[in-house]
């Protein structure tokens, strides 16, 4: 029953510690009971035995570690279990993917009822269903979802708040022919897509060059907290705005998502299955734990509707549902988004130096994100081939992001990487699933529609822990330092004070720099009003400037964290990293030994 390549994998990647790890072989859909294999790794024993997993205290699905996973990633579930699996991966990343727009029409210039904004949210969720098929196959193979970030609105408002790009007032919108008013976003879509595609290139180069593996050592703790953390503190004026249209309404989005995400988890609800043995039953699943967000929506987004219905909110309100209801119908059912359709990109040294902002903590993220995700899904820590061409593809997929007009690049979606931590699913497979998934939603537009006419006000409460939850992500690589450090704390506090500071007063006085030269102006304006370019900058010269030991920075346990190496397999043995196909040829060319992001590579010995 075990396959010569799970034996293989037992064999050659032992645990440094004792653990019991269950899978599941079989799951037959017509059957009560299920097949499993327990393996015990620290005394080779293996036991197959038919027990039932429906209880959540089976003492078998569990370790002394609190790794236990139900498909491993390279492990095929039944089709009909990749579906159900995919279209929650795809129901956790749209929550992620919607909220962009929200932010970035606006600063565009957008009209709140322009057709156009559902064309946004079909691109972004297009690019992502591309972008994360080829990650998943051929860049770093691991089970990520790779699609619109947060991390590129920060250095995205910074450009559109130069003076060259600022909105004209309402009345002169208004004033406007319909020509004039496509025009006026558009312009803005073109020089952010041209920012995002050059920008990216810089991505592709850290990648493809094995860049990233030499430059990681300078990427430390201090650096991640304050370049990370800041991406979420920087917008909590975005978050207020939305919010403040109805405090009722994203207080009560607020309440019930932390009553679902995390008083709720362990709560099952009966729902209605099937099976050939016992025909119709109920049988008890975490809905709270797997759809906290599209619960929220729903029951909020109905609430919304019932009191839009009795004239609760005056007619315009943000908070009615009926406010962008033409959206929807003004959509076409159909639409291919195609490269350069709001126009060719342009390029200007400004922009591009702002968005490397948002590239560097796209990547500083992911490869945070990268041993994480394996560990999920019982797969060895990636080597550093697979973390070189993981980064280099999120650079080509952000250059194609780019070049499509999303508005937004592309960086691994933090909430699918817990998504495979609550489901013990961490195949491969099924984020294959889910890109087809995410295809077919990416070119029916009036899905993109939908998503448009939610409420402002959920928004912002949707808004309010999102972005709270970026910034705790951030903080929490301060795990690794010693808090007690005077030397720590001053980076801490100064890199992340001072990276709000002076970014909320370049954006108050705009033309405060003037050094005779209107380029030049322009770079240092949007470096200087970039927060998270800001923090970055400082917590990573202070931090390798100030003297201190490697334990009080942190690097011995951030190195055991990221632990970059490169074993490549043989023609007998196999990796979860390897190609899908051509391996044995490229292991036939001896030159391929030498390339950093191929399976083959061989690192030089220090």
């Amino acid at each position: 029953m075990f396959s010569r390549r799970f034996l293989r994998y037992i064999i050659r990647y032992p645990p440094r510690v004792t653990f019991h790890v269950q899978f599941i072989l079989a799951i037959e859909i017509m059957d009560d009971q299920k097949e499993f294999v327990n393996v015990n790794l620290n005394s080779n024993e293996f036991i197959i035995s038919s027990q039932s997993i429906d209880h959540p205290n089976n003492s078998n699905f569990k370790n002394t570690e609190g790794l236990s996973i139900t498909y491993g990633i390279d492990d095929n579930p039944p089709w009909y279990l990749c579906i159900f699996m995919a279209l929650q991966h795809y129901l956790t990343m749209i929550g992620a993917i919607v909220s962009i727009p929200f932010i970035l029409t606006p600063a565009l210039c957008m009209k709140e009822d322009d057709p156009a904004r559902g064309h946004i949210i079909s691109t972004m969720i297009f690019v992502t269903a591309i972008v994360t098929f080829l990650q998943v196959t051929f860049g770093c193979r691991l089970p990520i979802v790779q699609g619109g970030t947060i991390s590129f609105l920060v250095p995205t408002l910074a450009i559109l708040k130069l003076p060259q790009w600022r909105c004209p007032s309402m009345g002169s919108i208004i004033e406007m022919t319909s020509y004039d008013q496509e025009e006026l976003w558009k312009v803005r879509m073109r020089e952010l897509s041209g920012a995002i595609a050059v920008s990216a290139m810089f991505q592709v180069l850290l990648g493809y060059s094995g860049l990233i593996g030499k430059l990681v050592k300078y990427v430390t703790p201090l650096t991640i907290v304050p370049t990370v953390s800041l991406v979420g503190l920087s917008l909590f004026e975005n978050a207020a705005e939305s919010a403040s249209k109805h405090w009722g309404i994203s207080m009560g989005t607020i309440i019930l998502l932390t009553l679902f995400s995390q008083f709720l988890t362990n709560v099952k609800l009966p729902v209605p299955t099937y099976n050939k043995t016992n025909g119709f039953s109920t049988t008890k699943f975490n809905v709270f734990q797997l759809f906290p967000v599209l619960l929220t929506i729903t029951i909020m987004w109905i609430l919304c509707a019932l009191l839009t219905i009795y004239d609760y909110f005056p007619t315009g309100h943000p908070a009615r549902t009926d406010v962008k209801i033409r959206i929807i119908g003004d959509s076409s059912w159909f639409r291919v988004p195609y490269p350069g359709q709001w126009g060719w990109p342009t390029v200007s040294v400004a922009g591009v130096i702002g968005m490397l902002a948002g590239v560097l903590a796209c990547t500083v993220e992911s490869i945070s994100y990268y041993p994480t995700t394996a560990k999920m899904c019982g797969a060895p820590p990636p080597p550093v081939h697979a973390i070189n061409r993981g980064i280099g593809f999120e650079g080509l997929g952000t250059v194609f992001a780019g070049l499509m007009g999303s508005g937004n690049g592309t960086n691994t979606f933090g909430e699918n990487v817990g998504a495979i931590g609550v489901t013990k699913i961490g195949s491969r497979r099924v984020i294959q699933y889910a890109s087809a998934l995410m295809l077919i939603q990416g070119v029916v537009n009036k899905f993109g529609a939908v998503f448009i006419i939610i409420p402002e006000p959920i928004v912002g409460g949707m808004f309010c822990i999102m972005f709270g939850m970026i910034s705790a992500f951030g903080l929490s690589a301060l795990q690794y330092v010693q808090l007690n450090s005077s030397r720590n704390l001053y980076i801490i506090g100064f890199s992340m004070f001072f990276s709000l500071v002076l970014p909320k007063w370049i954006i108050a006085h705009p033309n405060a720099i003037q050094t005779g030269n209107e380029i030049l102006d322009s770079v240092l304006t949007v470096i200087c009003s970039t927060s998270i370019l800001v923090g970055g900058l400082i917590g990573c010269f202070l931090d390798n400037t100030i003297p201190g030991t490697p334990e009080e920075r942190g690097l011995i346990a951030w190195a055991n964290e990221m632990n970059l190496s490169s074993e490549p397999t043989t023609d007998e043995e196999t990796s979860t990293y390897d190609f899908p196909v051509g391996m044995k040829a490229l292991r036939k060319m001896k030159w391929t030994y030498s390339v950093p992001f191929l399976p083959t590579y061989r690192p030089k010995k220090n």
